[in-house]
């Protein structure tokens, strides 16, 4: 997991999942990544575990039928999210 955190710049590992808080300029912002960031969840047919208030997404993945545990997917998902998240200019990123 360490080797798959390294290429993942804010992200951690919390129990069995990947978790990671971006914090946008607006709500507004906030909503349109999450927009964008379910395009790519479909892509992938992996859907995250999310939660959004005001300007702030929560995100965890893991795969319910690897058992919950982080998967391969929940790794590319993670990346995929992390690179949307800086071509969109959040302002912060926390773990």
């Amino acid at each position: 997991m360490e080797k798959a955190l390294a290429g993942l710049p804010g992200w951690t590992h919390e129990g069995d999942a990947l978790t990671r808080e971006f914090v946008f300029p607006s709500f507004r912002d906030a909503l349109a990544w999450m927009v964008r960031a379910g395009f790519e969840a479909e892509a992938l047919d992996h859907h995250p575990e999310w939660t959004n208030v005001y300007r702030t997404v929560r995100v965890r993945l893991n795969t319910h039928s690897a058992g919950g545990r982080v998967t391969a997917l929940d790794v590319e998902l993670a990346a995929r999210l992390g690179r949307l998240a800086s071509g969109m200019s959040a302002l912060t990123s926390r773990a």
